[in-house]
């Protein structure tokens, strides 16, 4: 008599592949992160309310501004609706640049840079969701921002030709530069932030960009700093902002310097956010977390 064994059938231990790390991965998971972040959510609101809200008094003020005997503008001087948006662009621009610095120097402060680069050892992948993810809702937040303040100039001011005329010669492209300089801009601290790895120089270097260098070198009378200011990248970028007349008339009042078109002060203000992002780069791949 024998005794029937039951023998268990080999089982093969498959080890599970790891899935490869994409692209599409990289910007999933930088999404979620932007937004799981409480400060984005401030910043945009603040940023919003600001665009919109400045919008809409400046346009007020020019429409209560004192007659020329009262100390108001001379008879004649020409206030264009669009003019509202520049108290609005000078002041939302700084709202995004924090951001924009924050995206990348949070991870630094708090060490998830570190887990980051971790789950993705090629680094640059990070470096560029990043930038993918805040450019994409920056661009976004600032189109919204501006369209909205239009909508809102036309309803309550378009009987007082206070509304922008959109069938206007280059006035659709002041408007969409308009989102499109401050969604750079965000861009350009955020490369700043990766370069600096440190909030607080992120943000103060471009401050000193946008704020203090411009102020600087138009009041010291030295000529070769009026040639170099239309190249920082607050002025050079704010030309596609102006409508094709506004740049005209600047160019005509400016004596030294260059005079850069709305697409060619645009594309000076990318080559600074490209050269910056590169050489973060370079670093990202050689310096430590």
């Amino acid at each position: 008599m024998s005794a029937a064994v039951a023998t268990e059938p080999h089982r093969h231990a498959t080890a599970a592949k790891p899935g490869k790390l994409t692209f599409a991965h990289l910007l999933r998971g930088e999404w979620i992160k932007f937004w799981s972040v409480r400060s984005t959510a401030w910043t945009m609101s603040i940023f919003l309310v600001a665009i919109v809200g400045l919008v809409l008094l400046f346009t007020l003020a020019v429409l209560n501004a004192p007659s020329p005997e009262q100390g108001g503008p001379p008879e004649g001087t020409a206030v264009s609706p669009l003019d509202a948006y520049i108290p609005a662009v000078y002041l939302g621009q700084f709202a995004l640049a924090v951001l924009g610095a924050l995206t990348i120097t949070g991870e630094y402060t708090t060490g998830m840079i570190r887990s980051s680069l971790t789950a993705a050892p090629k680094r640059l992948g990070v470096l560029w969701s990043k930038a993918v993810v805040l450019g994409v809702v920056t661009l976004v937040a600032a189109a919204a921002g501006v369209a909205l303040a239009a909508a809102l100039q036309a309803l309550f001011f378009g009987g007082q030709d206070m509304a922008v005329d959109l069938s206007a010669d280059s006035a659709p492209r002041a408007l969409f530069g308009t989102a499109l300089y401050l969604a750079t801009i965000s861009l350009l601290s955020f490369a700043f932030g990766a370069l600096l790895r440190h909030s607080a120089a992120a943000v103060a270097t471009i401050l000193g960009l946008l704020l203090v260098l411009p102020i600087v070198f138009s009041l010291v009378p030295w000529k070769p700093l009026q040639y170099v200011l239309p190249f920082l990248p607050g002025a050079a970028g704010q030309q596609i902002t102006m409508t094709d007349a506004a740049i005209e008339a600047q160019a005509a009042a400016t004596a030294v310097g260059a005079d850069l078109s709305a697409w060619e002060g645009y594309g000076v203000l990318v080559a600074w956010v490209v050269v910056v992002l590169a050489i973060a780069a370079v670093l990202l791949k050689r310096r430590d977390a």
